[in-house]
């Protein structure tokens, strides 16, 4: 098939007659049908892990992902069930009541709402601003740990084989111990469907593939008894629609919901954030993480109320809704159209699609998660930040989803901290060349002309780096070739300065006064004009030794030297 130069094969010339608008909602269409036949059996099984009936799977794809289209803000994001926020709610409820149980399934719900009453309180306050702590290092390496976890996961499926626990590198290991027992058959159809899958995205990008591995999966294996030959299947599903009701819980039962709730919480806000934000930058979409927030909690509010459990935003199916063709919501509202359709009238062929073939397809996409260009990218401009990618990677792979994405923001802080601490400083010396001021490193014996020093600090001063600020001008005042009369701070970087560094700079300045040295400030804010009022700097240093511009501080310096002649050197110009 001939490819043409805007990624579509010729099958979709047909769409091309279409006026523009049409064919993006057909294409959207379209992938929201693939979406559900990829999705569909991969929510079923986020049921184990929640402990719960396997119809309740399906309903965290209805009203869910239609209350997140009304009122989220991405274009992209998938909200649905999700194996790190069921693994939290299910490790705590299984001591409060027995699995799978009608008061384990209302404390579940009532999960879900309370999880929603809190995001409610969220968007209030406006904390989508958390989001601004995850760098596009983090996201990268965020998504690239996610795929490297889901890819690992399949594999599970993909070969036959049990793995019971929820850690990545402990179900590898248990899934290399039980190695010896994989189902042959089951390993040759998942090679099957990767290699096709796989070809399929060269060859036609924009057919939906995996859509019709799913169908033709579910024929084959109704036709030829798969499950006979060892090859598991999803097997029987309850059919119908949920019924809204609010689940009743206990007072001590509901108080003891609260830590659950607020757990989740964390963890939807800041993957769904991530995941959002990731793939809106990929294609250049606004980002409104407080409306995100909002749909959030409607996604949640109705999981409660619908019998099933917390929804999050979940980035392996939102790269299937990516790679299946989806640019906006209305795939996601396909989606929940086909689910209401299996839940009514589907359910009975569903249950003969062979687990591998589902698990093969998921294994596809979780390996196009890994942005193998953008981890280049990242490692030739900047290796600091590749290796803050690599760390989030692998902490998603190692510790966990939600305990990866903190660990990044915890490094991500970190490192500006580190920044912040240890900024660039500078002396300004006349270039030889173009008899401008112009930026070197601080060394000893360093000087702007005789008797003068101007000295650069780029951060604003805070408890943990005014001791860098003390001991680069003690360096060149005390090691200067000349005598220092002047002392110009450059503060063009400086903004702000705290009551620590404040107490500091005065006892410096009043050391420098006391010794001859006048200190001038240059390029003042009024940011930092009125700091140096409050904390009582100015009173030190002289309201005439503050100056909004450097070629005023400079000129200060010129009536210095004038007015005190011994501080030029004998046989050098004054500055």
């Amino acid at each position: 098939m001939q490819t043409k130069a805007d990624g579509t094969g010729s099958g979709t010339r047909v769409g091309q007659t279409l006026p523009g608008g049409m064919r993006a909602r057909l294409r959207d269409v379209v992938a929201g049908l693939s979406l559900a036949s990829m999705n569909i059996p991969q929510v079923l099984g986020y049921t184990r892990i929640a402990a719960m009936p396997t119809v309740t799977g399906l309903y965290t794809v209805l009203l869910p992902l239609l209350a997140f289209a009304g009122f989220g803000a991405s274009r992209h994001l998938v909200v649905a069930a999700d194996s790190a926020t069921a693994a939290i709610f299910s490790s705590a409820l299984e001591k409060m009541a027995t699995p799978g149980s009608a008061y384990y399934m209302a404390l579940v719900s009532m999960v879900a709402l309370l999880s929603a009453a809190f995001l409610l309180v969220a968007r209030l306050f406006r904390l989508g601003f958390l989001a601004d702590f995850l760098s596009r290092t983090v996201l990268v390496g965020f998504l690239a740990g996610v795929g490297v976890q889901v890819a690992l996961a399949m594999l599970r499926d993909m070969l036959g084989v049990s793995a019971s626990a929820h850690n990545t590198l402990v179900q590898l290991a248990q899934i290399l111990a039980h190695l010896p027992q994989a189902s042959l058959p089951t390993l040759f159809l998942s090679v099957i469907v990767v290699g096709a899958v796989m070809a399929g995205e060269r060859l036609a990008p924009r057919a939906p593939l995996p859509l019709a591995m799913v169908v033709g999966a579910i024929v084959a294996s109704a036709a030829l008894g798969l499950s006979r030959h060892g090859i598991a299947t999803i097997g029987p599903i309850e059919s119908g629609l949920p019924h809204l009701r609010v689940p009743y819980v206990a007072w001590n039962d509901m108080l003891a919901l609260l830590p659950v709730a607020t757990s989740c919480v964390f963890v939807i806000i800041a993957q769904s954030a991530a995941t959002s934000r990731a793939f809106a930058l990929r294609f250049h979409d606004p980002i409104n993480d407080n409306a995100d927030i909002l749909g959030l909690c409607a996604a949640n509010a109705v999981a409660g109320l619908s019998g099933t459990f917390t929804v999050n935003g979940s980035p392996t199916q939102t790269a299937m809704a990516v790679r299946a063709g989806a640019r906006s919501q209305l795939a996601q509202v396909t989606f929940a159209g086909v689910t209401m359709l299996v839940l009514l009238f589907l359910t009975g062929p569903l249950q003969y699609l062979p687990r591998c073939v589902l698990a093969s397809i998921v294994f596809t996409v979780a390996l196009g998660m890994i942005d193998l260009r953008a981890l280049r990218a990242i490692w030739r401009e900047s290796p600091g930040e590749y290796g803050l990618a690599l760390i989030t990677a692998a902490a998603v792979v190692g510790i966990g989803v939600e305990q990866g994405i903190f660990l990044a923001i915890a490094l991500s802080l970190f490192r500006h901290v580190r920044h912040s601490y240890e900024p660039h400083t500078m002396i300004l010396r006349h270039d030889p060349h173009s008899g401008l001021l112009e930026p070197f490193d601080v060394q000893a014996g360093q000087e702007t002309a005789p008797g003068l020093v101007v000295y650069r600090f780029c951060a604003d001063l805070f408890y943990a780096n005014s001791a860098r600020f003390r001991r680069d001008v003690r360096l060149l005042v005390d090691h200067a070739p000349t005598p220092v009369a002047c002392l110009v701070i450059d503060a063009s970087a400086i903004t702000d300065i705290d009551f620590s560094a404040a107490s500091d700079l005065r006892d410096l300045f009043t050391t420098l006064r006391q010794d001859g040295t006048h200190v001038i400030f240059g390029r003042v804010s009024p940011y930092l004009r009125a700091d140096m009022d409050r904390h009582r700097i100015t009173p030190v240093v002289g309201t005439h030794n503050i100056h909004a511009q450097l070629h005023t501080a400079i000129a200060a310096v010129h009536a210095v030297m004038t007015a005190d002649p011994a501080h030029v050197a004998p046989g050098r110009p004054a500055p």
